[in-house]
């Protein structure tokens, strides 16, 4: 019986749309993130110039991300705060390790009074 479950067991692949999906929400949840450098499209995913790569050796992905940051807020430490929850949350959900993550802040929002 083992034999026949080891038998069926095939392979998992997960699609980078899914882990840029969960990378956009991990960043987008953290406080002081007011939103990605850019939209995340067909296009852009097409192109590889969207705000969110992923890059895959093996099994392990690498991921890098621009971000736009709230006016008034410490950029560096937002930007700690998202390596941290898109590191997490990527691992968490798809079961792919994640070497590492690269934020680059691509602005500051003001808030329209």
């Amino acid at each position: 019986m083992d034999d026949v479950k080891k038998a069926a067991i095939g392979k998992l692949k997960i699609s980078e749309d899914v882990i840029i999906t969960v990378a956009r929400l991990a960043a987008l949840d953290v406080k002081g993130v007011a939103g990605l450098g850019g939209e995340v499209n067909k296009m852009s995913k097409l192109r590889n110039n969207g705000p969110i790569r992923v890059s895959m050796m093996g099994d392990v992905a690498a991921i890098d991300m621009k971000i736009k940051v709230k006016y008034g807020v410490k950029a560096a430490d937002v930007a700690t705060d998202v390596q941290a929850a898109v590191k997490e949350n990527v691992q968490n959900m798809t079961g792919i390790a994640v070497a590492q993550v690269n934020v680059t802040i691509s602005g500051a929002v003001f808030d329209q009074p």
